[in-house]
């Protein structure tokens, strides 16, 4: 397989979309982690839906990937959004 397809592949696989918000090298690094976030709850959500996960064990690794989302927010000592 040709590197080009690897590539469509990936990105097929694990889409990235531009981040549009206001600009800070801290909230383009959040907006990362937030993405793969999603991703990967979105997986865990297949898996137990398809009877491949139990409930319990999905619940406990999106409460893993949540507070490491968690973590990730405070290190990068974003401010939070009062207006909404």
């Amino acid at each position: 397989m040709n590197n080009r397809s690897q590539i469509d592949k990936h990105n097929f696989i694990y889409p990235h979309y531009q981040y549009s918000g206001e600009f800070t090298p801290n909230n383009l690094v959040f907006n990362a982690n937030f993405q793969e976030f999603s991703q990967r709850v979105s997986y865990i959500c297949n898996l137990q839906t398809a009877g491949k996960l139990s409930v319990d064990e999905s619940y406990k690794q999106i409460e893993i990937l949540w507070e490491q989302l968690k973590q990730s927010f405070q290190s990068l000592n974003i401010e939070k959004d009062t207006n909404i």
